[in-house]
C-alpha cells in the first residue's frame, strides 16, 4: 500500500473530481501535506475520503459524514465512531421505510386515479358511439 497519494491519484481511485477532493479539504475533512503547490495525501486522508464517499452513498449529509469521519483516528478504539454510524444507519433505514410506505400509497392512488380516468373515457366513448348511432 502506498504511503502517499497525489490529488489526481485519489480522484482516479475513487472516481471523483479533484475539485471534490479540494472541497472536502476546504471543509477540514482532508489535511494533505504540501510540497510547494502539490498536495500530498497520506493513508489517513485516503481512509477519510473513502468514509466520506461511503457516507454519501448511504444517504448521509456531508455534516453527518463529517461528524463520523472526524472521529476517525481518535485515541482508543473506534467504538464511538461505530456507534454513531450504527445510529445514523438506523435513522436512514427508518426514513427509507417511511418513504417506501409513502410511495406505495402514492402508487395505489395513481393506479386508482388512472382506473377512474379510463372508466370515464370508456363512458364518453360509449355515449359518443350511441349518439352517432342515433343520427
Amino acid at each position: 500500500m502506498t504511503s502517499s497519494y497525489t490529488i489526481s491519484e485519489l480522484a482516479a481511485e475513487f472516481n471523483v473530481t479533484t475539485r471534490t477532493i479540494r472541497f472536502y479539504e476546504e471543509k477540514g475533512l482532508l489535511n494533505p501535506a504540501r510540497e510547494g503547490n502539490r498536495r500530498i495525501y497520506g493513508p489517513a486522508d485516503r481512509t477519510r475520503l473513502r468514509l466520506i464517499l461511503r457516507g454519501k452513498r448511504l444517504g448521509f449529509s456531508l455534516d453527518e459524514s463529517a461528524e463520523i469521519v472526524l472521529m476517525y483516528g481518535s485515541a482508543g478504539n473506534n467504538r464511538r465512531q461505530l456507534e454513531k454510524l450504527v445510529s445514523g444507519i438506523r435513522e436512514k433505514q427508518i426514513g427509507l421505510k417511511q418513504q417506501q410506505e409513502d410511495l406505495a400509497v402514492m402508487l395505489a392512488d395513481l393506479k386508482d386515479a388512472e382506473r377512474k380516468c379510463l372508466e370515464a373515457m370508456d363512458e364518453l366513448d360509449q355515449k359518443s358511439t350511441a349518439r352517432a348511432g342515433n343520427n
